[in-house]
């Protein structure tokens, strides 16, 4: 349920930035070759766009409904509502908003397009927001993709406001969410489209998604670093190193730019610099809790009880108050046969739920209205969660 996929070789992003002094100055020149466009080359694409059909729909579901509150509610329910179109997670294709109407499936950002398109035809406040959720990546192909969230989100006055999702579970993340404008939600879908081109070996139209995208958001450090891999799979040394160093300049966080630069210049001969990345990595996995949980997980898959044990309380060490850590050691002590160490983890897990009901509230239902006279308020145990910036 996670999107904006960029890739990556090992390491998962953090809330703190990677210690690296590396120098770098952007070329004008070397941009202008990498974004050498002066217009939208897709400017008949509208990830937006939904048909009378839709507007059908919406008018007469919507007929009669004039509270706010009562519109956001009726349109999640015809998002995901078994009766209307029981919209399905798939991660195989980005879709606009007609399409994933069509389809009855799409990632988050395809929902999400659906769904701002109707709430703004419907009169509401919607826009697209980005959340930091805990990372997830998985291989497709000879090719790691790193997962994150968007969602969305609008207000009814000035302390009331919604969050709309497709995971079951949302997490009230203000501390952790960015509005983001509709030219930057476009520049994701062309990398989305990117992403989907190179894991389907088409390099050439990887390309021409991905030099859209920075020619609409040339701040998307994703996008910097998606072409750099896919130039680097072309044999285009200069601008895959440029478009990495990019990936990283735009944001200091990018661990994946700096994994895939410390590869590049292993393959490159320059093991001095090589070095210097690994160990910036190295560094930064360290004391990434999320990391250390990844590879727990991995050991958990292989039966390797005691690694990810190891693992696992390593991830707790650096972010105790992360309920799915506890949950996780809890399942390889029963895997281990240690059932009262099982229990205590359990426990532990249980209590943070509790204690920080705000951040993680369960429910079958996809929206949350957020009063922000009462929610995450300076009482709210819901503040003492470590989360990312």
């Amino acid at each position: 349920m996670r999107i904006l996929l960029c890739l990556l070789l090992l390491a998962l992003s953090a809330c703190t930035g990677i210690n690296l002094e590396t120098q770098f100055q952007p070329d004008p020149s070397l941009r202008a070759q990498i974004i050498d466009q002066q217009e939208d080359r897709f400017a008949s694409i509208d990830p937006l766009h939904i048909g009378a059909d839709i507007k059908a729909l919406v008018d007469r579901e919507l007929a009669g409904l004039n509270n706010e509150a009562d519109r956001v509610a009726k349109l999640q329910d015809i998002l995901y509502g078994e009766d209307y179109l029981n919209l399905q997670y798939s991660d195989e294709q980005t879709h606009t908003a007609h399409e994933a109407f069509l389809a009855r499936e799409g990632n988050c950002l395809s929902a999400m397009n659906l769904y701002v398109a109707m709430a703004r035809y419907a009169g509401l406040d919607a826009r697209f927001q980005t959340v930091r959720v805990q990372p997830s990546w998985d291989r497709r192909g000879d090719v790691l993709v790193l997962s994150q969230h968007i969602n969305a989100t609008g207000r009814f006055n000035v302390q009331r406001r919604y969050v709309v999702d497709f995971t079951p579970e949302i997490a009230l993340q203000q501390l952790t969410s960015a509005i983001i404008t509709d030219a930057q939600a476009r520049a994701l879908y062309f990398n989305n489209l990117g992403v989907e081109a190179l894991v389907a070996g088409d390099e050439e139209l990887a390309l021409t998604y991905y030099k859209n995208a920075l020619f609409l958001d040339d701040q998307l450090s994703i996008a910097w670093n998606n072409i750099g891999a896919t130039y680097n799979r072309l044999g285009e040394s200069d601008l895959a190193e440029y478009s990495y160093q990019m990936a990283f300049h735009t944001d200091g966080r990018n661990s994946s730019a700096i994994n895939n630069l410390a590869k590049f210049y292993r393959n490159q001969g320059l093991l001095g610099i090589a070095r210097q990345y690994e160990n910036a990595i190295a560094r930064f996995n360290e004391r990434n809790p999320y990391y250390h949980y990844a590879l727990g997980n991995l050991a958990f898959s292989q039966s390797e009880y005691d690694a990810a044990r190891l693992m696992y309380r390593r991830a707790i060490r650096l972010k105790e108050v992360e309920p799915d850590f506890h949950y996780a050691l809890a399942r390889v002590y029963d895997a281990m046969g240690y059932s009262a160490q099982a229990s205590e983890a359990r426990n532990s897990a249980a209590v943070l739920l509790a204690e920080n009901a705000e951040i993680y509230r369960p429910s079958n239902q996809k929206m949350r209205i957020i009063d922000n006279a009462t929610i995450l308020r300076d009482s709210s145990p819901g503040l003492s969660i470590n989360l990312a910036d």
